[in-house]
């Protein structure tokens, strides 16, 4: 039996669904995987947990890979399991319509003032025709709790949210909550997840990864032959569901988000980081296949 340490991107929920139904079911034990896993203290990057060796892989976003491979650290990425749409969400009936209306406003993101969420901003005002200074907006860091903060008058708009989480929680909580696409406004998508490895456990554990990955395929055809059998199971693992409408509707919104196509294009990834660099997030453009491979996506 290998063991396995899988690190979360955040709490448990259900963007972990495929991995919660291959455990349950038995699947990953059959195929001699011993899945652990790790819910990180806080919502960040593994890189560092990978580097130690405390981790074997972990789940991110294609943005902080490439942050962390412009870093100069050694990681790659070598599947995608989950695509959403996301971006950069307000309430209506407080002055704001179109990106450009971000102009003088607060925005909430985690890690303020850093360059991820200014970027975003400063994008789309620009592609909606404005002019972006760097007094334009005011950075609020609230966390990941991106509706409290508009809820509590901390912040006009959140920027780096998710559709099937963050959206559809404000609308659940009974406000009109809309958001600006990334890929509406100049900005690679970036609303993924992905999982990656160092290189080097990434060559010397390649049978596991592909045995993993055909686990995680089967949980996500699983979720959407045998819905409420999977949802039964998330239920079952987390205690969601009781009573809790707001978790229920954020279940059925990510469900439709998973894919079994794992792999990404080189294309997609010379876009992001070419936005990066232009919007100085990474020091130099990067070759995409330093850092991502689809040899066991496919």
């Amino acid at each position: 039996m290998s063991k396995l340490r899988l690190g979360l991107e955040w709490f448990l929920n259900p963007d972990h669904v495929p991995l919660l139904v291959g455990q349950e079911q038995g699947w990953f034990t059959a195929a001699g995987l011993d899945l652990e896993l790790v819910e990180p203290a806080e919502h960040v990057d593994a890189i560092a947990e990978l580097q130690a060796g405390k981790l074997d892989i972990a789940i991110t976003e294609p943005v902080h890979l490439v942050e962390d491979r412009g870093q100069g650290h050694a990681v790659v990425g070598w599947a995608r399991f989950l695509h959403t749409n996301g971006g950069v969400m307000y309430f209506t009936g407080r002055g704001i319509e179109r990106p450009k209306d971000m102009l003088g406003k607060r925005i909430q993101y985690p890690g303020a003032p850093s360059a991820l969420g200014r970027a975003i901003a400063k994008t789309m005002v620009e592609a909606d025709g404005g002019t972006f200074t760097e007094a334009a907006i005011t950075s609020v860091d609230n966390g990941f709790f991106h509706t409290d903060a508009l809820v509590e008058d901390k912040a006009d708009l959140a920027t780096l949210v998710f559709y099937n989480f963050e959206v559809i929680e404000a609308r659940q909580r009974g406000y009109d909550a809309q958001f600006f696409a990334l890929k509406d406004w100049h900005i690679p998508d970036f609303c993924q997840l992905i999982l990656i490895a160092t290189p080097e456990l990434l060559q010397r554990r390649q049978a596991d990864l592909q045995t993993f990955l055909k686990v995680l395929r089967r949980g996500i055809d699983f979720i959407h032959q045998n819905p409420e059998a999977a949802q039964a199971i998330y239920a079952q693992r987390t205690g969601a569901y009781s009573g809790d409408a707001i978790g229920k509707a954020i279940y059925d919104a990510t469900v439709p988000c998973f894919t079994n196509d794992f792999s990404m294009s080189a294309e997609y990834y010379d876009r992001l980081q070419a936005w990066m660099h232009n919007t100085g997030q990474i020091p130099q453009p990067l070759s995409a296949s330093d850092y991502w491979t689809n040899a066991l996506a496919l």
